[in-house]
Formats: C-alpha cells, structure tokens, sequence
C-alpha cells in the first residue's frame, strides 16, 4: 500500500477521515476500524457519469445535482450518503463482468435517491454531506508539502454492534429501488439482465458468515423474492434482448483495465493482461502498472505505440503526460497537457495539472494561465484544499497579495483551520478593494468563522 499511495496518479488518491454515519454506510463491523479511500481519475469518473446520467434524467433527478465518488475498496459495494451522494467501490467495478451489470447497480441506487429511503437519518447527516466530509481532509502538511495525493487517515470504528446496519435498508425499499431501477432502464432502452446477473452473484453469497459478505449483501438484504421478481420483469420486458451499447462495452473495458493496473499486484496485472494481448485496455493495464512500479520508460513505449494508432485519445495522452509530469519532466508534459485540454476543456482534474506543470516550470509568463486553470477547475471544484494551495502559490508568484491570502484563507476554511482561515481572510479583506468580489467573499469567511458554534 505504501507503493500504491506515492505512484496511484499522484493527485487521484486521497484518504480522508469520515465520520461515523459514512462509515456506517459501508457496513463496517462494530469491532473494525479503516479508513476511507478516494480514487479520481477522469476517464473513470466519466465512464461512470455516462452511464448514470440517463438514468438521473428518468429519475426526474439533475445529473449535475448528484455527486459521484469511487471508494477504494476491494469489496463489492455501492451507496447514497448525504443526499443525493453516490459512492461506488472499485471491487464493484472490478468483478462487474459488463457494463450492464454497473449500469444496473447506478439504476437501483437511483431509486433509493429518488424515493428518499435514507430520510430516517436524515437528520444525521445533513450537516455532513459528501462535500464536507472531502473537506475534513486530514494532513494538511502533506498536502502543503505538495503531496496531493496523500492527506491523514484516520482509523474510526463503531462503538455499538448495532451501528453496523444502522444505514441498512429494509426489504420494502429494495424492492422500490429494484421496480425503480428496471423502469429507469426500460424508459433508456435498455436491458435489466446486468441488474438480475448482478444479484445472481451476490446471492451465492447468502451461505457466508455475516462478516466474509460483500458489504452490499449486508446493506441491501437479497431475498428469493426480489430475484424472482426481477427475472418476471426481464421475461416481460421489450429490452431484455437489447445489448449493451459498443461504446459503453469499449469504456467499461478500459476502466477495469485501468483499475487492475493502478490497484493489482504487478503479477496479477501479468497474469491478466499479458504481454501478448495487444488490446488497448490490456496495453493500458500495463502500462499505468509499469509507471507505478517505477519502470517509467517501458510504460512510455506502450504508450507510444498505443498513440500511433490512437493519436487523439485524451486519457492515452494524459497517462503519458502523467508519466513525464511524475518522472520531473513537465517541459515535455506542457504540451500534451495543453492538446488534452483541447479535447477535454470541461475536465477539473486536468485543468489543475495542467497549472501543476506550468508551476513546475517557474515561468512568469505562464502564470496568468496557471491561474486560469486553477480557477476553472475550483468553478467545478470548489471543494479542494489542495487546489486553492495551488491557487494561491501562482498568485503570490504574481504578486496578487490580496487574492493570494484569500486563496489560503479558503483553503483552511476546508481544513477546519479557523484561526488560520481567519487570519488570512482578515489580511485579505484589507489588502483587496473595498467592495471588490475578492474583499466581500474574505468578509463572508469572516462571518462564517464567527458565526460557527464552539464544539
């Protein structure tokens, strides 16, 4: 795990510590303690994203409402937390066996979003939605240490054996949320097999102990009924033959790849994707598995080879930029940064490496568009302390005092740092304009510090 946190795309993991009520989700025994662990990664979360948003749209929800988080875990899983809040583990994402089988998942989660059957604990988490859980990063210094990646993790376990389900749904709500999902798939067109297929494998855990179950057998209570249900449904339905469309089959391929090949053993990663499989996602698997094992040249001549014929595939390119920008080369990533960003204008987490290599080059002249990119990523992203360190690094570099040391007081705004936050939006608020933006937001922090109550 060591290896895995210094070379998993540097900027794409990051621990934080969660409170109880997320732990809960997850299904964590009352005598377990973890920690939680996020993956980003652009391809991915676009994969997942595509997949989802027809069915947010039949579910009457707004795609850019929901919030969607892969969890580093090996365990099957997947569950809505503070709202309309998704997470889904990467072991979900690795043992799905097609993308309809992912697909079906988003589908039933949809419908316990859409019918509210988290409303019990409402209450609980209101406070502590999926934004400001991300915001209670621990290690500060690592991040301030330009350490993205790595921030604290804390170990927190339940205290009460009864915790354990304490987010657990009831057998009402599964079937709501599976009559849901398979009316979300029939008004998209498409099948319900890869939701049937998916709790035929789970069923076969039934047998197990409470404690070697995937974590979503255990939240979401499988019965004979639902299967049963759902393979009426799929005998009846007019989209039950329709296959998964090519492009969704194409980007579910590669996402598993990818994930066998920052999170696997090298061996394994071998032993799935040899080298005599010459397909794009095995060539993918290897090559991010060589780069995280240190071997930085072969995973550039895969990647190369892979680019002479895929000359325009942004997420070919930024493993290579990734590559050169992690192996102290960012003059080279410049531009293939820059050409990604042509094709993916929208993407945050490549707007702020872009601005990490244009920092990394202590060019003046590229400052104003290191500034840039980091204030669109924040638009989509505000939420990121690492990125308004970033922010303010290239404003201060600029000379912009003012907006430097508001960008330093946001970013301890999300660290829970108040003194901090409270010092450098008061030396903000006197070096900006009066009645500038940047003057009215550091007296808004101000009053958020003051009007917080004392825990």
């Amino acid at each position: 795990m060591k290896e895995l946190g210094r070379r998993l795309i540097v900027r794409k993991v990051c621990k934080i510590a969660v409170l109880l009520a997320l732990l809960m989700c997850v299904g964590i025994d009352a005598v377990a303690a973890r920690s939680i662990s996020l993956i980003r990664d652009t391809e991915i979360e676009t994969t997942i994203q595509t997949y989802a948003t027809p069915l947010f749209q039949a579910a009457r929800l707004d795609p850019s409402a929901v919030r969607i988080y892969l969890v580093n875990d090996k365990q099957i899983n997947a569950f809505v937390a503070g709202g309309q809040n998704l997470f889904i583990n990467t072991g979900l994402l690795m043992q799905s066996r097609n993308a309809g089988e992912v697909i079906g998942v988003i589908a039933h989660e949809t419908g316990h979003i859409e019918g509210g059957h988290l409303t019990r604990v409402h209450d609980a988490l209101a406070r502590n939605t999926a934004e400001n859980i991300l915001a209670m990063v621990l290690g500060a210094a690592a991040a301030a240490a330009g350490r993205p990646d790595v921030g604290g993790a804390v170990a927190l376990g339940t205290q009460n054996v009864a915790t354990r389900n304490f987010l657990q749904y009831s057998r009402t709500q599964e079937g709501a949320a599976d009559a849901a999902a398979t009316r979300y798939l029939d008004a998209t067109g498409q099948s319900s097999v890869g939701l049937l297929t998916f709790f035929e494998l789970l069923a076969g855990q039934e047998l197990l102990q409470p404690n070697r179950q995937d974590p979503y057998l255990r939240t979401h209570p499988l019965t004979q009924d639902r299967i049963e249900a759902l393979r009426a449904f799929v005998a009846r339905s007019p989209y039950s033959e329709v296959p998964v469309k090519p492009e969704y089959a194409e980007m579910h391929r590669r996402m598993v790849a990818k994930l066998h090949g920052y999170l696997d053993d090298p061996v394994q990663v071998d032993r799935r994707y040899p080298a005599t499989d010459r397909s794009l996602p095995a060539q993918m698997a290897r090559a991010v598995m060589l780069h995280r094992t240190n071997k930085p040249q072969q995973a550039l001549a895969i990647v190369d080879a892979m680019l002479r014929e895929h000359p325009a595939d942004p997420y070919i390119l930024e493993i290579k930029a990734q590559i050169l920008l992690e192996t102290h080369r960012p003059a080279e990533a410049l531009p293939i940064y820059r050409q990604i960003i042509g094709l993916l204008p929208e993407a945050p987490l490549l707007r702020v490496d872009l601005a990490r290599v244009e920092l990394a080059l202590d060019d003046p002249a590229l400052l104003d568009d290191a500034v840039r990119n980091l204030r669109i990523a924040l638009a989509r992203e505000p939420d990121r302390p690492f990125v308004w360190r970033q922010l303010a690094i290239a404003l201060g570099r600029r000379e912009d005092a003012g907006e430097s040391a508001l960008a330093l007081a946001e970013e301890a705004l999300l660290l829970g740092k108040d003194s901090d936050a409270r010092y450098y939006a008061a030396k903000a608020e006197k070096m900006l304009p009066a009645g500038a933006p940047g003057a009215l937001r550091a007296q808004d922090i101000l009053q958020v510090i003051e009007h917080k109550k004392p825990s």
